[in-house]
């Protein structure tokens, strides 16, 4: 890791985080590591519980809140916090997310989608967690749909949020399909107005790599392409074992990539990059010295 005086910032950042037990073994052994400088848990997910306990006992994980509305896999689901109706949108026949972003954009009301949200926020701060973001499993919150409840709710608790100044340097916007640049835009001009940071750019895993193209290569080139100012790192580490259970065609992306990171070479070689590798922690405390301090209840210990 190069000094800060380095004019490209990075946050390696682990979403899906408490999806599964690979996925938090992943985030504890690459932050110790120091090629994971933040991560974002799926309050709603199994292994949630896993990772607050080791967040409230270890306050040098940096760790988000991945706000979640889909459960995308085939047969391993999870559901709202809030127990919604079926007239609210949020979930499908048999009471889970839905699998897409498309179909909850198109059907969840936004007070059912802003009550939900705001459930997975206080339980991760009721579990013991410092959040110290916000950001957006598959993109859905911060679509032109809800992307005002995302702002708002970044406001409201002081957290930074994810976005970037056009939907095109969002990379995992493969979700997103049919989102303009004027509705993203829309949205960001709220957020710039309101004191947020906006990345330039946020990269992704690299989905489409088959599985006979060594992966290490693809990384190198990722990290080789980070450009002057801040780039968001969406990254999706796992441990072997029960990922090949849930999704047993693709999990070899994230676990090779888990392998790609953990390798002592690569992490040198990373490390040694003209690079200002930082987590999310710094951000939030920026954005806390230029919004007022909440008047409320809230305004004490870990949410100030």
């Amino acid at each position: 890791m190069t000094a800060s005086a380095s004019k490209r910032r990075l946050v390696l950042h682990e979403d899906d985080v408490g999806m599964c037990h690979g996925a938090n073994t992943a985030f504890f052994e690459l932050t110790k590591l120091g090629v994971c400088s933040s991560g974002a848990v799926m309050v709603p997910c199994p292994w949630f519980p896993e990772l607050a306990e080791a967040a409230a006992s270890d306050p040098a994980l940096d760790v988000g809140v991945h706000l979640t509305l889909n459960a995308e896999k085939r047969h391993y689901k999870w559901g709202p916090l809030t127990a919604p109706s079926r007239a609210s949108g949020l979930v499908d026949d048999l009471g889970y997310f839905h699998p897409d972003v498309a179909t909850t954009r198109r059907l969840a009301h936004p007070d059912a989608v802003e009550t939900e949200l705001r459930a997975q926020i206080e339980t991760a701060y009721a579990a013991g967690i410092d959040v110290t973001h916000l950001d957006a499993h598959m993109g859905c919150a911060l679509s032109p749909e809800f992307c005002d409840i995302y702002i708002r709710l970044g406001l409201e608790y002081r957290l930074p949020i994810l976005l970037t100044s056009t939907i095109a340097a969002y990379t995992p916007n493969d979700n997103l399909v049919g989102v303009t640049e004027e509705a993203h835009a829309r949205g960001v001009g709220k957020a710039r107005a309101a004191g947020f940071e906006i990345f330039d750019a946020a990269l992704q895993t690299t989905w489409g790599r088959p599985r006979t193209k060594p992966a290490e290569p693809a990384y190198r080139a990722i990290i080789e392409s980070v450009k002057e100012g801040l780039t968001f790192l969406c990254l999706h580490f796992n441990a072997p074992g029960e990922l090949e259970l849930i999704e047993p065609r693709a999990a070899y992306i994230r676990t090779e990539e888990y392998d790609v990171f953990r390798n002592e070479a690569f992490g040198s070689w990373l490390l040694a990059q003209d690079l200002d590798i930082i987590g999310m922690k710094p951000l939030r405390d920026e954005l806390r010295g230029k919004l007022p301090a909440r008047n409320n209840e809230l305004a004490q210990g870990k949410r100030a």
